[in-house]
């Protein structure tokens, strides 16, 4: 298994606690990428987005790539998967762009491509914002002119959405950048198979997962591409006991009205009891995070990680909170 984390570029992961002791800030992501590297992680996500959906729209959000760039400078080992929405970046600008990181990190870059999802965003910085399907069109394309530009020496394209003549991209990247993408629909999926190298999911319990990477694999297979790589979103609470372990799940998961985000609280209130209990978890955490069940004693969650293991899983996308301390613990009783 390689272990990742999302870098806090949002200041944090739970909605309902509101100061996590993890600030957005160029101090304390340096920091964190940097101790990392020394105790075991091997990648990092930079996601982007440039409103905070965790802690308030109107709070900090690092932005990615500018975060990104820095981190390729100042890191030696970890892979730097940087999250890239296609409607908010020109496909040569970013293929120029990632090129130019990829070699300050000598190699290390990666993106993670995610037709963006949030209309409200593209709507208030005046960008195109594509409907479902209309999306996974754009980033097919999209994905056509970046790697068109990091393989040819000039570059043509006459596409829906994109015309380059005889464009260059110099520096090209050490190596082609790893392209994770993830998505559950099946224009998503048929994307993933024949344009990425790896699909990452969000949390989920191991027989889900299972089922999601056989699917993929038959799908890839089709292709007659490499095999794909496949990593998941969790989140982790290490605790000597399983007792300790789920008291503080119970305080990250007790709603606080008062929360920015607790004004949206009503789209994830519908159904049964079981189904409110688990849209709390979710609401709580990010990514459906909870749902792997890594919390616990270190014994237990490595035969939880086992078990994805077996599953296919290679690469575990951890948050943590306050997530300093906790990746330092997890490294030392889980990773070790």
């Amino acid at each position: 298994m390689r272990y990742g984390f999302w870098t806090p570029v949002f200041g944090g992961w739970l909605r309902n606690v509101r100061d996590e002791q993890m600030a957005a800030s160029w101090d304390y992501t340096r920091r964190l990428c940097q101790r990392a590297e020394q105790i075991g992680y091997d990648l990092t996500l930079v996601a982007e987005l440039n409103l905070n959906d965790i802690k308030g729209t109107d709070q900090p959000a690092l932005d990615a790539w500018s975060t990104a760039a820095a981190l390729a400078a100042v890191t030696q080992r970890l892979e730097l998967m940087v999250a890239v929405r296609p409607n908010f970046h020109h496909p040569a600008l970013l293929a120029k762009q990632a090129a130019n990181i990829d070699n300050i990190a000598g190699g290390r870059l990666a993106l993670n491509v995610v037709s963006s999802w949030w209309q409200e965003e593209a709507t208030s910085y005046g960008l195109q914002f594509d409907q479902h399907d209309d999306r996974y069109g754009r980033t097919s394309e999209w994905l056509d002119v970046v790697e068109g530009l990091w393989r040819e020496p000039k570059f043509n394209h006459q596409g829906l959405r994109y015309q380059l003549k005889d464009a260059i991209c110099q520096p090209k990247p050490v190596r082609k950048p790893v392209v994770y993408a993830g998505g559950e629909s099946e224009a998503a999926k048929t994307l993933i198979a024949n344009q990425c190298d790896a699909y990452v999911m969000h949390g989920d319990a191991v027989e889900v997962i299972a089922e999601k990477i056989a699917d993929m694999k038959a799908r890839r297979a089709a292709t007659g591409k490499p095999p794909m790589r496949f990593g998941m979103a969790a989140y982790a609470i290490v605790r000597d006991t399983e007792e300790a372990a789920r008291a503080e799940v119970a305080r990250i998961t007790t709603l606080d009205p008062n929360a920015p985000g607790f004004g949206n609280y009503d789209q994830w209130l519908a159904g049964t009891q079981l189904e409110r209990e688990m849209r709390i978890a979710e609401y709580s955490v990010s990514n459906r995070g909870l749902r792997p069940n890594l919390i616990g004693e270190p014994r237990q969650i490595k035969d939880r990680i086992g078990a994805y293991e077996q599953a296919g899983l290679d690469l575990l996308l951890l948050q943590m909170s306050p997530q300093y301390e906790e990746m330092d613990r997890f490294a030392a009783e889980v990773i070790q």
